[in-house]
């Protein structure tokens, strides 16, 4: 090989050296996408104990069945002035984010109130609203019942209605789901429902927040069927 080769081959080992380096360092700088990167917050969800963190005894999962896309999600031409105030007193309200987020406070509450879990529905409930579950929890415990629920599916999620008074948001959304519940005795007989049929449930949960508080979780402050 005369010197011109050698010179051509020098350079292809220097210029792949150079090559090899400047990917290192952009891996270094930029990282790299593990999976476990930190999602956006859930505006409806609370702060939780490591115990209660994915992966814990103390997570409830919830049996169903798959679901394929998401639920729709609207809001009612009859709510869009108060989403509007809303709006203007928190600049940092979505009505799709807070939809989102009361999709996983539906399953997260629903699962924790058919488990007794009382501490985890404490984060997420207004002071009555909370007593009104804590007692039908104590009373259910009393009797020696078991609530036995799965949530099959949620259809879809619509804001009703949305509200500014003084500081204090107020969004009421309606939840289509379909639910198995069954209540069972000491002994596993069944008492009340039908472990062999889906019920499709309709509930209109209110959540709650003042827009001047530094915390941005919202609270369920009232449940009710539709009229």
């Amino acid at each position: 090989m005369g010197d011109g080769g050698s010179i051509q081959f020098l350079d292809i080992i220097f210029f792949a050296a150079v090559a090899v380096f400047l990917v290192l360092r952009l891996r270094s700088v930029l990282g790299r996408r593990t999976g476990t990167e930190k999602q956006q917050p859930d505006p409806l969800r609370r702060d939780r104990p490591a115990s209660d963190q994915p992966g814990s005894d103390r997570v409830i999962e919830l049996p169903r069945r798959p679901v394929h896309g998401e639920p729709p999600m609207t809001a009612g031409s009859a709510a869009q002035a108060g989403l509007t105030q809303i709006q203007l007193a928190d600049r940092s309200f979505d009505p799709d984010g807070f939809l989102k987020g009361a999709r996983g406070a539906f399953e997260m509450i629903v699962a924790a109130f058919a488990a007794g879990n009382k501490d985890q529905l404490r984060s997420l409930l207004s002071d009555e609203v909370y007593r009104n579950f804590a007692d039908a929890i104590d009373a259910r415990t009393a009797k020696g019942e078991v609530l036995q629920t799965t949530l099959v599916g949620i259809k879809s999620l619509a804001i009703e209605e949305a509200e500014l008074r003084g500081t204090i948001a107020h969004v009421a959304v309606k939840i289509m789901s379909e639910q198995v519940n069954v209540t069972r005795d000491k002994a596993g007989e069944v008492v009340d429902g039908d472990p062999s049929h889906t019920a499709e449930v309709t509930d209109i949960w209110t959540f709650s927040r003042d827009t001047r508080a530094s915390d941005p979780n919202w609270a369920l402050v009232e449940t009710r069927s539709p009229n």
